[in-house]
């Protein structure tokens, strides 16, 4: 009998399914359809809890992308995790964590955007402590609770949408912003958005992700987690008025320029990966926040090609090298893994925005958006700034790791033969070749106009420029030197350490109640209630129980003085 792995079977079942939601997506797309499917539940109070699935060419092409990533991820997967005994919980947990995700895409309605909102926080809580260790443990509560306060905020948006009789907001799209209650409504969902996709001040989680296995971080990283919050707020980019919208464009391109700056000081290839993921959905809150839904959505779908890609390449270097994550022991890998950093290097000149790959066609297409928008001199100046540090880091990390002198163990053998590998990452290469052009030419069929002067048109590749040569110069920092950083310690530990987030959320918000805590054991539980609860009750007892026994003890002495006690307690009645 053979046996079929779970591997190739979730598979064949994911990657059919993409393919026939890409195909229906299209066919929405062309007709300009819309497929509203509402279940009814109960009714309560005139309040109709109803199941609802919203399918149009936006959540077909989405749910498309999606189990196209998450099929190459399991493919991928049955070679990177061979040597683990729970491949099949760990499958499982995938597959959990893409079903989380279709509900969240295709649902029109808050409760049953919960359902997936909800599913999304559990699963990645699994998976982020897959590897059961301290790290891992720690890794995923700071995740878990993190996106616990957009649950709320989405509980709360719940309970306020009582105030209409329905929670399809879809209903109430035309008069949403000028509406009071519908402001409020819009500012959860934009928290919530905000800590799903990790903005400031809830940044500090996405990092800290990268305790999960490399495969997970592929699926978390492009297509599921992280941007189930800019999907939500594409889904409700009605809603945003003025105010939420500057906010949100101050928010998203500080959180671009942290993050670009945090890649730039960082070694741990997974955590640069992150950080550039940070970076990205950044950027893409901020076209959102600036009224261009579509063209967020359109970044949304290539990021998703070449992020998964580039972690899918960092995987098989991670795992050649016996699971070494650290750049400053890569180098000179092109020799060794040529398909590899092939894959790689694509990968980040997409990022990257090189013309003609997957990145290039939204990206170039956001910044001139941008240089005609009327936004002010600090916005525009963050967000060039922040595009030259997303070049500066992708070339630092090509340079560390793919150029160089390779500085692991002298008599270490690498190779390209994961072969089932590297099938999946040079599937992936053609999409992320040929991906943007072809989403630009479905999603834009008719081309936008831009006018911009010359200087202006060019700035983005002076920008890229400059920033390439600075990774370059960054880069030139062996094992043996000493860093120059280390002379401005403090400064490189604020940059490096993502503007403090991760001590901000963690020991701020555990110092104080820790210390009350341990002072009310120490006083109370330790102090007053020992004195006047057992301890001291065991005290008197045995204190008693001694003078008792000392009663007892059959002395002359003690029966003379206990007879001359009672002559003398007679002796007071009688004269009383």
């Amino acid at each position: 009998m053979v046996s079929i792995s779970i591997c190739l079977v979730s598979f064949m079942f994911l990657f059919i399914f993409s393919s026939l939601s890409f195909i229906f997506g299209l066919k929405m797309l062309l007709m300009d359809l819309v497929i509203f499917i509402e279940w009814e539940i109960l009714s309560l109070n005139s309040s109709s809890v109803v199941m609802s699935i919203l399918l149009d060419w936006m959540s077909l092409l989405f749910m498309s992308f999606v189990l196209f990533i998450s099929s190459m991820v399991i493919f991928y997967s049955e070679q990177y995790m061979e040597g683990d005994l729970n491949i099949n919980r760990f499958i499982i947990l995938v597959l959990l964590f893409v079903l989380s995700m279709m509900l969240l895409i295709i649902s029109p309605n808050l409760i049953s955007i919960l359902l997936g909102w909800d599913g999304l926080g559990l699963v990645s809580y699994c998976l982020v402590i897959y590897y059961q260790n301290i790290k891992s443990y720690n890794a995923g509560m700071i995740t878990a609770l993190m996106n616990r306060v957009g649950d709320v905020m989405l509980l709360i948006s719940i309970s306020w949408m009582l105030n209409f009789g329905n929670w399809n907001y879809y209903f109430y799209m035309d008069f949403m912003k000028d509406d009071f209650y519908m402001s409020i409504i819009a500012l959860l969902v934009l928290i919530a958005a905000m800590t799903k996709s990790a903005q400031i001040p809830f940044s500090s989680w996405l990092p800290a992700a990268m305790a999960a296995p490399t495969p997970v971080s592929a699926l978390v990283h492009s297509s599921t987690l992280v941007t189930a919050g800019v999907y939500l707020l594409i889904r409700f980019n009605l809603v945003l008025n003025t105010n939420l919208s500057l906010f949100l464009l101050f928010i998203s391109t500080l959180t671009m320029f942290m993050s670009g700056l945090g890649a730039n000081f960082e070694f741990d290839l997974k955590k640069i990966i992150a950080l550039s993921t940070l970076s990205q959905l950044g950027l893409m809150m901020s076209i959102l926040a600036m009224g261009n839904s579509h063209l967020a959505f359109f970044h949304l779908l290539t990021h998703a090609l070449f992020k998964a890609l580039l972690f899918m390449c960092a995987g098989a270097i991670i795992h050649n090298l016996k699971d070494t994550q650290d750049i400053r022991y890569m180098g000179n890998l092109m020799i060794h893994m040529p398909l590899t950093c092939i894959c790689m290097n694509i990968c980040n000149l997409a990022l990257c925005g090189m013309p003609f790959l997957a990145g290039f066609y939204s990206k170039d297409l956001i910044l001139e958006i941008v240089l005609m928008s009327n936004l002010n001199m600090m916005i525009f100046f963050l967000y060039f700034l922040s595009t030259g540090l997303t070049v500066c880091y992708s070339f630092r990390l090509v340079y560390y790791s793919i150029t160089g002198d390779f500085n692991f163990f002298s008599l270490h053998s690498l190779n390209d033969e994961g072969w089932v590998m590297l099938k999946a990452m040079l599937f992936m290469l053609m999409f992320v070749i040929f991906g943007g052009s072809m989403l630009m030419w479905l999603i834009f069929p008719t081309p936008s106009m831009i006018c911009l002067p010359f200087l202006m048109k060019i700035l983005p590749l002076i920008v890229s420029g400059l920033g390439a040569w600075l990774g370059y110069e960054l880069s030139k920092f062996y094992l043996s030197w000493s860093l120059n950083s280390m002379l401005y310690y403090s400064s490189s530990f604020f940059f490096g350490s993502m503007w403090f987030m991760p001590f901000i959320s963690t020991f701020s918000m555990n110092y104080l109640p820790l210390m009350i805590s341990f002072n009310v054991y120490k006083n109370f539980d330790q102090g007053w209630n020992e004195y006047f609860g057992a301890q001291g009750m065991y005290m008197s007892f045995k204190k008693s129980s001694v003078f008792m026994q000392f009663l007892q003890n059959n002395n002359m002495k003690i029966y003379f003085m206990l007879m001359m006690f009672w002559m003398v307690i007679l002796l007071l009645f009688m004269f009383m």
